[in-house]
């Protein structure tokens, strides 16, 4: 009976702590006024891809540029293991924020409606990145924490389309917001 009595309260105390950590974890950074919907979703094996493009000259590439560095695009992208591929397409009320959050990959992001602010906790400043209807950024995921809020008096969309490791979580909430930036920021 003891030891039934023991690991009741040790169990007890577990849940108590849990719930403790989800509450405030939930309280601290949670979203509001967001809702995030995931439009496609795939799978990919591991790839390694690079594209270059040479781009006609402008008539300032001599000018400015002698190399004609300019004038060359390239991109590449190398993975190891599988890959998520998702397409989210994502709302936000007037004063809506996708509160203090990170993803294990990048993000290429398009506005399509509204307005959107942007902030970065690797920022020492914790500037805004204000974007607009037709503007696109990338938030490059990782190790830093970000929250989009939207700081206008109309809703605001975007389209997402975000590639990260098969079977991670896509969203990792934060659980304090970064003490750089204002505490009003949430």
């Amino acid at each position: 009976m003891k030891k039934k009595l023991t690991l009741f309260v040790i169990f007890t105390a577990a849940l108590m702590v849990a719930a403790y950590h989800y509450t405030g974890s939930v309280g601290a950074t949670g979203a509001s006024g967001f809702t995030a919907i995931t439009l496609a979703k795939g799978t990919l094996g591991s790839f390694d891809v690079f594209n270059h493009a040479v781009l006609p000259p402008t008539s300032t590439s001599d000018d400015d540029d002698k190399d004609g560095d300019k004038n060359i695009w390239i991109s590449m992208q190398k993975t190891k293991g599988s890959s998520d591929l998702y397409v989210q397409s994502n709302t936000w009320v007037a004063g809506g924020s996708t509160g203090w959050h990170s993803h294990p990959g990048h993000s290429l992001i398009i506005v399509t409606a509204g307005t959107l602010t942007d902030y970065e906790s690797d920022d020492p400043e914790c500037k805004p990145h204000v974007y607009t209807q037709g503007m696109s950024f990338v938030d490059a995921g990782g190790s830093h924490t970000h929250i989009i809020r939207n700081e206008g008096t109309v809703m605001a969309t975007n389209i997402a389309v975000q590639l990260i490791p098969a079977g991670a979580a896509r969203r990792i909430d934060a659980l304090t917001a970064p003490p750089n930036c204002p505490a009003n920021i949430k």
